[in-house]
């Protein structure tokens, strides 16, 4: 039988389960964010170096 500790135990493990699902998918999306901002300033600069007029008006 689930008594009410019992229950809130799994309510607070599941509660704590999906907050750090969510801190490591946010982790994920800056650090994805991170590297498209690095890749971009690298095409910027190549564009600027070879100048290219159609990659940089973006």
């Amino acid at each position: 039988m689930v008594t009410g500790k019992h229950l809130a135990n799994m309510g607070y493990r599941a509660f704590s389960a999906s907050m750090m699902l969510l801190t490591l998918y946010g982790g994920y999306l800056c650090t994805m964010r991170g590297y498209r901002f690095v890749q971009r300033q690298k095409e910027l600069k190549m564009a600027a170096e070879n100048q290219d007029p159609e990659m940089i008006k973006d």
